[in-house]
Parts: structure tokens; C-alpha cells; sequence
């Protein structure tokens, strides 16, 4: 089939790909070179420090994550966007990844050729409502958790994040921690995380960038034998920190759209223990890749059911189901569906 000319719209926080943490900035990364892979004509649009096999348009040297004096974020954000429709002539569609809101949305009737959005949170009532002011905007959700949350709005595709499941390793016999990786927020379930530690007598490894909320809630806990912090990684940390725990913690508190750290650990082999919350069920094959709980007591009770797990075939699952170039194809699948719309409107 004909390749398609593509604008990829990426945060300008950091680079494409992020040094270390950032899933939207990693997944906006995957993506575009899976399309220039398959041969697509992909132009990226972000920051000039960034690596990609695709045509980079860089608007700004940098992302604000590193520049202090980058301020106000959404207005870098918006010209970033804008530079991408300014050349819409040269696209067949233009793909916007809205890490924190679809600020694309003031544009799609504006131009010439058809914006997508890809959402990465869990959207407000609130903010659907008035997302609704544009209800021909199509977005892609990537869960049906957030599809549902999506509600009322044109979601025109539900495509699960893909990783590049070649770069994980497999370990068949890993240490005895178990782990924690992910932001330090309350919704996270840090906390519950080192009370699930505690109560079964492991070691938990805590992996993510010190914030506020690490320095007032979290560092107390942390004796440096059972609870120990060992900053945030990067994909080789990672790799290392899955691969050797027993188990990935993952007593989410708050619903969120899919858990990136889920699938990454699976691609490990390690099996994860997760609280049954937002797209929990959606990611992990309960029975087969991990167990999913429905509180924390069941959760404590019933963890050695989640080390008796084949590891080897945990791994299998993970490469089957989130693989880069599963979720490449359904993408084009949606591009191309929402290009034969587009022309049948046209016409």
C-alpha cells in the first residue's frame, strides 16, 4: 500500500526519546521509527537534541524540562503544534501526542488535512465537557479504560502502547526484592508498596526521580536494607531492576488509562501484583503474567502465588501482546481509516 506522509507531534519537554523517564516522550519515540521502519515518510517534531530515524523539525534546541527560562510550557507546546499545520500541505495527516491536554484541538478545523490525538491521562468529566466543543475531533484512546472516560467524544481507535520488547531481558532465576518503579505520587501506591514489603518480610527497591512527595511521604521509609531508593533509572537500569526482582508492585490507588511499567517488566519475565484499578485487567493476563488483586490484603495474602509464575512464559505473553509492531499497524490502520473518511466527505 502507498506510504503515508506523517507529522508526529512530540512534547517539547524533553528529548525524543527521554533520557530516562517520560512514557509519552518513549512511546512517541517507538512510534515514529516503527512507521519509518515500515516506510513511511515521517516528519518529527521536537526538540533538536532528539534521535530519530525520521525527518527532524525542530522548533526549539531543547525541551523546558531543562531550561528554566522556557516558561510558559503551553506556549512552546502550542508552536510546536502550530509549526506542523502551518506546512499541512506537505502531510496526509498530522498526529499530535498530548501528554498533558489536546491543546490540538483549536486547530482541527482549521486545517487542511486531518488531526488525530493521541491522550496519555485519565481526562475529568470536566475536561471532556468542554473537549465536547469540538465533537468531530477524532482521538485514539490507548485503553478501553480511557475510552470509556472518552465518552461523547470521537474516538475513531483503541491502540495499546507498544515496547520494544528486543530490548528487555529475560531472567529465569531473578534475586529476592521485590520492586517499585514509577513516579512518587499518592495515586501510584508508593506507600502501599513498602506496607506490602514490610508485611510479607522482602526487600522492596524503590526506582523514580526524587520529588516532593519522595522527601516528605516516601524517605522516611527508607533504611537502605529493606527499603532501599536507588534513584531513577534509565532503560539499562530498568532492565537490570525488572529483570532480578521477583515481582513488580503495583497497588495503583488512583484509575489510569495503562501501566507502562507493567508491560516492561512482563517483557523481564517478572510477573507483576497489581491492584484491580483502571486498565490493570486490559495489560495483565491475570492467572498468566501476574495477579490481579482486589485489595491489599488479598494482595499480601496471595503474593507467592504471583512468584510461582513461569517467567519464561510471562516473557512469551509480553512479546506477543505489546510489541512495537502490533501497535504500528494499528495505527496506520487508523490513519488510513481516517484519510478514507475524510475523502468520503470531500467528495
Amino acid at each position: 500500500m502507498n506510504s503515508l506522509r506523517i507529522a508526529h507531534i512530540a512534547p517539547v519537554a524533553t528529548t525524543i526519546p527521554p533520557p530516562k523517564s517520560g512514557s509519552v516522550e518513549m512511546m512517541t519515540s517507538l512510534l515514529t521509527e516503527g512507521l519509518v521502519a515500515q516506510g513511511h515518510a515521517v516528519t518529527l517534531f521536537a526538540t533538536g537534541d532528539s534521535t530519530t530515524t525520521a525527518t527532524l523539525h525542530a522548533t526549539y534546541p531543547h525541551g523546558y524540562w531543562h531550561d528554566l527560562n522556557m516558561w510558559p510550557w503551553e506556549l512552546y507546546e502550542m508552536l510546536n503544534l502550530a509549526a506542523a499545520v502551518e506546512r499541512a500541505a506537505d502531510f496526509d495527516i498530522i498526529h499530535y501526542e498530548a501528554a498533558y491536554y489536546p491543546m490540538s484541538l483549536a486547530f482541527v478545523r482549521l486545517s487542511q488535512i486531518p488531526i488525530v490525538q493521541t491522550l496519555h491521562h485519565s481526562p475529568t468529566v470536566e475536561e471532556v465537557k468542554l473537549w465536547s466543543r469540538y465533537p468531530e475531533a477524532p482521538f485514539v484512546a490507548i485503553s478501553n479504560e480511557q475510552a470509556r472516560l472518552l465518552d461523547g467524544l470521537n474516538v475513531i481507535g483503541t491502540v495499546l502502547h507498544g515496547i520494544d520488547t528486543d530490548s528487555f531481558t529475560l531472567r529465569d532465576q531473578p534475586d529476592d526484592y521485590l520492586l517499585f518503579l514509577g513516579r512518587f505520587t499518592e495515586g501510584k501506591g508508593v506507600l502501599q508498596a513498602i506496607e506490602i514489603a514490610k508485611r510479607v518480610g522482602m526487600r522492596l527497591i524503590l526506582a523514580a526521580a526524587e520529588d516532593d512527595y519522595y522527601r516528605q511521604h516516601v524517605a522516611p521509609h527508607v533504611d537502605g536494607r529493606h527499603i532501599v531508593y536507588v534513584g531513577e533509572a534509565d532503560h539499562a537500569a530498568k532492565d537490570k531492576l525488572y529483570g532480578g526482582a521477583r515481582a513488580l508492585l503495583y497497588p495503583i490507588q488512583a484509575r489510569e488509562p495503562f501501566g507502562l511499567v507493567l508491560a516492561e517488566a512482563m517483557a523481564c519475565g517478572t510477573p507483576v501484583a497489581a491492584l484491580d484499578r483502571g486498565a490493570v485487567r486490559e495489560i495483565v493476563d491475570d492467572g498468566m503474567t501476574g495477579i490481579v488483586f482486589g485489595d491489599l490484603e488479598q494482595m499480601v495474602n496471595d503474593l507467592p502465588r504471583v512468584f510461582d509464575l513461569d517467567r519464561r512464559r510471562v516473557r512469551a505473553r509480553a512479546v506477543a501482546r505489546f510489541g512495537i509492531a502490533r501497535m504500528v499497524d494499528e495505527y496506520i490502520r487508523v490513519y488510513r481509516q481516517l484519510l478514507s473518511s475524510a475523502r468520503g466527505r470531500h467528495c
